[in-house]
């Protein structure tokens, strides 16, 4: 099964697909939350690496600001101003 841009060849990628459909659902769950971390972690090193001076806040607000939009990285910039006062 070979879907939109791939290196990975029409074989393999059936494997893959056929062990994703014999996992339980506690094992694709498990997999889902380990590349959202993966995919986390990395954005936020990423980040990090743009600007190695801005502290973990400023980095989580980055990371809120790319993934969900200005808006909402505004409203939780807020909400953290609020709880420090």
């Amino acid at each position: 099964m070979q879907t939109g841009l791939s290196d990975t060849d029409a074989e393999t990628a059936a494997a893959h697909v056929a062990l994703l459909r014999a996992a339980t659902p506690a094992r694709r769950l498990a997999l889902a939350l380990s590349l959202s971390q993966s995919v986390i972690s990395l954005t936020r090193h990423a980040l990090s690496r743009q600007a190695p001076d801005m502290s973990d806040t400023d980095i989580g607000l980055a990371f809120v600001a790319h993934c969900y939009g200005d808006d909402l990285a505004d409203q939780v910039r807020a909400a953290l101003a609020r709880g420090r006062s």
